[in-house]
């Protein structure tokens, strides 16, 4: 692994009586794609914003490239390509005179490589930004984050009111930003969305980092659903002990189940096909429903993954 250049050690911020975050530390390699994991409120934008000296922290040091966050907030800047979580941006400007502003902010971005983001979000840029719809306000916000190729992309819930199609396009400009050697922090609530593009993902809850490790790691609190009606009853124990199965609900009289899954769906597809099924679904929790069903109690989970991997 290569030096850090995103190094947070002991970070601490608090809103008066409310928790904000305690002790966040971990380090991101230059060239790393990292995915800041955990449900809405747990503390990833408070982490990102004093990545961005837009809040002062209470306590702890943050650094990108050596260069102190708060202290050298202008010099960090320049190495930065920033997507705010609520972007507020001028309603009375065109998404063009936008992305033009920022692009003369950078002291001139290149161009072509800009039309060549604007046509992969297929962005109308003639419409005033209070015209366009949440995916549109995104593409702005994406495209003016990317467009000056910056060493560090810091990125809270980037792919926020995009489509499917816009999302595969932001999928692949975080691989593009890594295979050129760029550093991506990347913040989301969405399990399948670090899945694709992160190598290593920091989990947070309640303000306190609670784990580290490679993606391939989170398939042990991955957890989703599958439905299964069939034309005619099934014998209640046919799904009960099956390999991936946590848990089973029967539904109706008895031609339909629910089964909560871990891991791998192989052994309850083939069981399925030893009869008539008329619908099969596959649904993912919540990152708020699956912290709450592994995190249980005072915030600790299993011992194996309570603590920093």
């Amino acid at each position: 692994m290569t030096a850090p250049i995103i190094e947070i050690d002991k970070l601490t911020k608090s809103y008066g009586g409310k928790r904000g975050i305690v002790d966040v530390s971990l380090e991101i390699s230059e060239g790393e794609v990292f995915g800041f994991l955990g449900p809405n409120g747990a503390g990833k934008t408070t982490t990102i914003r004093i990545l961005m000296a837009l809040l002062r922290a209470d306590g702890g040091r943050a650094q990108i490239a050596g260069l102190d966050a708060w202290d050298k907030s202008v010099e960090v800047k320049r190495l930065i390509g920033y997507v705010p979580g609520e972007p507020s941006l001028d309603n009375n400007l065109t998404g063009g005179q936008i992305l033009e502003y920022f692009a003369h902010l950078r002291g001139g971005v290149d161009k072509a490589y800009l039309k060549t983001l604007i046509e992969r979000f297929d962005l109308d840029t003639s419409r005033k930004f209070r015209q366009y719809s949440t995916g549109n306000k995104r593409k702005v916000v994406l495209i003016q984050a990317f467009m000056h190729r910056p060493r560090v992309l810091i990125l809270d819930e980037p792919t926020s009111g995009l489509d499917p199609l816009n999302q595969q396009e932001f999928d692949g400009m975080v691989r593009e930003a890594r295979d050129d050697g760029r550093t991506v922090f990347l913040s989301s609530h969405v399990l399948s969305e670090v899945e694709k593009t992160c190598t290593r993902v920091g989990i947070i809850r309640d303000g306190r980092l609670v784990r580290i490790g490679g993606v391939a790691e989170l398939k042990d609190i991955k957890r989703y659903e599958i439905t299964i009606h069939f034309a005619r009853p099934v014998p209640a124990d046919a799904f009960a002990r099956l390999e991936g199965v946590s848990d089973v609900e029967w539904l109706g009289d008895g031609s339909a189940v629910r089964l909560a899954m871990q891991g791998s769906a192989d052994a309850v597809i083939k069981a399925a096909a030893l009869h008539p099924v008329v619908s099969l679904t596959s649904d993912e929790p919540s990152l708020e429903d699956i912290f709450l069903r592994y995190y249980e109690g005072d915030g600790q989970g299993p011992k194996e993954a309570a603590g920093v991997v």
